[in-house]
């Protein structure tokens, strides 16, 4: 009678030594590289849109192509064969601002734009093996490309932790401080030594 024997499993990763660590996401990484390689199309991502590029036969011409971009379904291959892509997106879409082009007759260009553009997508579909977004290291964008509400709060961010690097006061901090003053000068028989702020 044969014994089943199972490896044990891997520790968390927050129990391993630094070094088995690198190893550990060098070989997710290596695994990760293969499984992306062996899709039949090439794909990235920002925050805010997803491109992929799907070779087809050189020659190709749009009538040849049968390309369906639904909010949360995409369908793309060649009329009267197997699609090349197709199943559930990994995330919604903004099926108006979606489109695809045919490239030199010979590679299909998608570009899905996100509903959600605060999150990383894993995978195109969810078919598909998904990569580590924890891993994604973003290309730094210019202040200008932000909208108004987010470049205010990404720059108050900044100044806030130049702030705490310099030992200062943040922003919220100051405010709580300036309220508190025009408190003081508005009543000043009042005891606000110990006052502290939380």
């Amino acid at each position: 009678m044969s014994e089943l024997t199972t490896s044990p499993p891997l520790p968390p990763s927050n129990e391993l030594s630094e070094e088995d660590q690198k190893a550990l996401d060098a070989k997710n990484a290596a695994r990760e590289l293969v499984e992306q390689a062996a899709l039949p199309y090439v794909w990235r991502q920002t925050l805010q849109d997803v491109t992929v590029s799907i070779p087809v036969p050189v020659g190709s011409k749009g009538r040849d192509l049968v390309v369906e971009i639904r909010k949360k379904q995409l369908k793309v291959g060649l009329k009267g064969q197997p699609p090349i892509i197709e199943g559930e997106l990994a995330k919604e879409v903004k099926v108006d601002d979606s489109t695809w082009t045919l490239e030199d007759s010979r590679e299909i260009s998608l570009h899905l734009e996100k509903v959600n553009q605060q999150t990383w997508w894993a995978n195109v579909v969810t078919s598909a093996p998904p990569i580590d977004t924890t891993k994604i290291n973003p290309e730094n964008s210019k202040l200008s490309d932000l909208d108004g509400d987010t470049r205010a709060m990404v720059e108050k961010m900044m100044f806030d932790n130049q702030q705490k690097q310099m030992g200062k006061p943040t922003s919220d901090e100051q405010k709580k401080a300036e309220m508190l003053k025009k408190f003081q000068d508005q009543h000043p028989e009042m005891d606000f030594s110990k006052t502290k702020f939380t």
